[in-house]
């Protein structure tokens, strides 16, 4: 009976540490993280907006139906990301994230330099130079060090109610990602 016992503590115990490997390595293994989703909307350097579900040819993200999305990949291995946006709403944010989806800064209105966006993304290394130089294209930017080569962005405007979709559409529309010069 104890060696019956014993092999059935033992299963329970391996089966346990397998299931604990396997829900860890699911993020290593997929091809349908943030990245690759961000990716499917096309090329680096530019913004393009998030399509909510039943909205044709939509990437099935869930989203708050009161929110615009715009993303906009980026490699800063030679030049930090400059990220720009002109517009008066109720409420914008903007996440910064690497390749592997996890988030590294989030910023909103409330909190960005008089409200506007304007944001640069840089290494570490780069950081450093841009502090040096003060470019004038950055000086009033929010640096953002990240220690990555890749990532993106994703703007997010709140539309209260239709009257504003219009200000909110060309707020998303103003968004720039480019590397900074």
């Amino acid at each position: 009976m104890g060696r019956l016992m014993r092999a059935i503590l033992f299963g329970l115990v391996g089966a346990g540490i397998v299931h604990i490997a396997v829900v860890l390595l699911i993020p290593h293994f997929s091809d349908r993280n943030a990245w690759s989703r961000i990716s499917a909307y096309g090329g680096d350097w530019t913004f393009h907006r998030i399509l909510r579900n039943g909205q044709k040819g939509h990437l099935p993200l869930a989203m708050d139906p009161l929110i615009e999305a715009s993303a906009c990949r980026f490699d800063i291995s030679d030049l930090p990301a400059h990220v720009t946006g002109v517009g008066t709403l109720p409420y914008w944010s903007i996440s910064v994230y690497d390749r592997k989806g996890e988030n590294i800064y989030s910023i909103n209105d409330r909190t960005a330099i008089a409200d506007q966006l304007d944001l640069v993304v840089a290494t570490p290394l780069q950081a450093i130079e841009l502090r040096k130089s003060q470019p004038v294209s950055a000086e009033n930017s929010v640096v953002i060090e990240a220690d990555m080569d890749e990532g993106f962005v994703v703007v997010r405007s709140f539309v209260p109610d239709e009257s504003w979709k219009g200000q909110v559409d060309a707020f998303l529309d103003s968004a720039r990602c480019t590397p900074l010069l």
